[in-house]
């Protein structure tokens, strides 16, 4: 979205990820929140500083109105949306007007404060820092938005925060308030609010957490499945005392391939057998062809120990014992940890 084209005030609906503004952008609104949330950052390196998260009423992009310099006048930030989010965009020339009818002693003040504030943010940036992940062994691999460290506190605040507060519906799901989550995650685990609003999404796309509103309006998060959540704690956490080597590497054309199996058991009634001969011809008759997958996608899935060498039958098709009780026992961290590889890559 370009600022500088859009300059009229009205509402703009925004998607989790899309990008409001980014940093020295030239600044020609300032936002209202409506829906959702924001996340303000700062660029650094390979990446990034986190500064705030705003919520529903505040405003965001109002200092570039008061710059004293052109310079000012673009963003000093960059801000995402971290749900789906409303906002009100409106015009520095509607904004001018709507000053224009104060009083000159009530401008002057909004004037000062907005000075010492942005006086204020540019000794915050000379005492920035950034922190780069630490692997195995304490040799640096790079920036990562979500270490195993974020995610083991994530996992065990969601857990404990659920199986602590959480309530049984009828439907066995668990439902509990989405603040109590974030008060666990922020307050107990030294948390970001961005970095516990990314794992709602994560959540969400795993299909283990769906948010709702209860009849007072208050957001709730109910869970499919705890037990899977305490399931990828333990696990990501053993996985953090060993060498990189010993992690589960599996990428994501050969989850792909995996979920498609895992279909095709499902279709066939073999789901309840702990091993099965699949027809991988057959699979990949059945799956999107716009996945462009093969054989040689299935190389991780064996050094898994998840499916035997692929034999080749009479009538030319490609078959392979899977061990259908390990896939799914290593599906969820199969995917669990390619989203969160793309969300680091994507940072």
């Amino acid at each position: 979205m370009s600022e500088v084209e859009k300059k009229k005030s009205g509402l703009i609906s925004l998607k989790p990820g899309e990008i409001l503004f980014n940093e020295a952008d030239k600044a020609a609104s300032l936002y209202i929140i409506q829906k959702g949330s924001i996340r303000l950052y700062k660029p650094k390196g390979k990446g990034f500083i986190e500064l705030a998260v705003l919520r529903v009423g505040e405003v965001i992009g109002e200092m570039a109105y008061f710059a004293e310099n052109d310079q000012e006048s673009k963003r000093s930030c960059s801000a995402q949306a971290l749900t789906s989010t409303d906002i009100i965009e409106i015009s520095f020339a509607a904004f001018g007007k709507t000053l224009a009818g104060l009083n000159p002693w009530f401008k002057t003040i909004i004037q000062t404060l907005a000075s010492r504030l942005r006086k204020t943010n540019a000794k915050v940036k000379e005492l920035e820092t950034n922190s780069v992940s630490v692997g195995h062994g304490q040799s640096k691999v790079g920036y990562q938005y979500l270490k195993n460290t974020d995610v083991v506190k994530l996992f065990g605040s969601f857990f404990l925060s659920a199986k602590t507060h959480g309530k049984v519906e009828e439907d066995g799901t668990l439902t509990v308030a989405k603040n109590t989550i974030s008060f666990y995650a922020t307050d107990i685990f030294g948390l970001a609010e961005a970095k516990v609003e990314e794992f709602f999404n994560i959540l969400g796309l795993m299909k283990l957490y769906k948010p709702i509103d209860d009849a007072q309006g208050k957001s709730l998060a109910t869970f499919s499945d705890i037990k899977i959540l305490y399931s990828l704690l333990i696990f990501i956490n053993k996985e953090r005392a060993v060498t990189d080597d010993k992690h589960i590497q599996v990428s994501y054309k050969c989850e792909t391939f995996l979920s498609y199996i895992l279909q095709y058991a499902e279709a066939n009634n073999l789901s309840q057998h702990p091993k099965a001969n699949i027809n991988l011809t057959a699979v990949l008759d059945t799956s999107n062809k716009e996945e462009n997958l093969s054989m040689d996608d299935l190389q991780e899935a064996k050094a898994q120990g998840i499916m035997d060498e692929i034999m080749v039958g009479n009538d030319n098709s490609c078959v392979s014992e899977v061990s259908l009780e390990k896939l799914r026992e290593l599906f969820p961290i199969i995917k669990f940890k390619n989203i969160i590889n793309r969300l680091n890559g994507s940072k």
